[in-house]
């Protein structure tokens, strides 16, 4: 079982990049199931082989029953892959392709069990493209440069920006899309922090690089932005 509301946590973070796992830790006790069923879907990436192999190789030692769920060479019928889904106490989604993640979900009806799944209580999670995905509009670079993407499952209310003190461009160009309004307000991620959403408010913010923060990123005016940073905890080895 999950803890009471729907969730959504975005990942600065994680198996992929960080060797410490705090965030990995972090996600797995904002659910109350003791051994939580967590599902990584790695369809931006094209089920990439070495990145499921990290991610089992990540979660496995953990207290937890890691699954992946693969659609590039699905195996699951209709029934079989929504009761899968739905079984999950965490989804983890992988980085990527966003563009690709969401037109890949949606011809398989992955979108619409997701929905179903966060409405039941399973965490959605993911890092890069599986953060972008839950939200309506994001900043990606799924067709080469990097540009605004209005399209999203809608779960979390305006847009969101992964990688944004890390990636050369990220930090003005989302700035850039939001002060223009291609991209409603929303919320930009630096490498190393948590963001947990409940029922489609922020209710945490965590961190394992302590000068990395979330920031708040509207439009004001015309073409005028703010950028608020969210103060954060800093999360250690437990």
């Amino acid at each position: 079982m999950t803890t009471p509301g729907r969730g959504i946590a975005l990942l600065g973070g994680g198996f992929s990049t960080d060797e410490d796992g705090l965030l990995d830790d972090w996600l797995l006790t904002q659910v109350s199931n003791p051994r939580p069923r967590i599902c990584f879907i790695p369809t931006a990436s094209g089920d990439a082989p070495a990145y499921i192999d990290r991610f089992l190789d990540a979660f496995r030692p953990r207290a937890c029953e890691p699954t992946v769920l693969r659609l590039f060479q699905r195996e699951l019928d209709d029934e079989a892959l929504r009761a899968h889904v739905l079984d999950q106490d965490v989804i983890y989604v992988g980085g990527g392709n966003t563009a690709n993640l969401l037109a890949v979900w949606r011809t398989h009806g992955l979108d619409r069990i997701l929905h179903e799944a966060y409405d039941r209580g399973t965490l959605l999670s993911g890092i890069s493209a599986g953060a972008n995905c839950w939200a309506e509009g994001s900043h990606t670079d799924s067709f080469g440069p990097l540009t605004f993407l209005p399209d999203g499952l809608g779960l979390i209310e305006g847009s969101v920006c992964p990688h944004y003190d890390s990636e050369p461009g990220r930090r003005a160009g989302y700035q850039e899309v939001v002060a223009t309004g291609a991209l409603s307000a929303g919320w930009a991620l630096e490498d190393g922090v948590g963001a947990l959403f409940r029922d489609g408010n922020l209710v945490d913010v965590v961190t394992r690089v302590p000068e990395a923060c979330l920031y708040r990123v509207e439009r004001v005016g015309e073409r005028g932005v703010t950028e608020q940073a969210l103060p954060c905890g800093v999360v250690e080895v437990g």
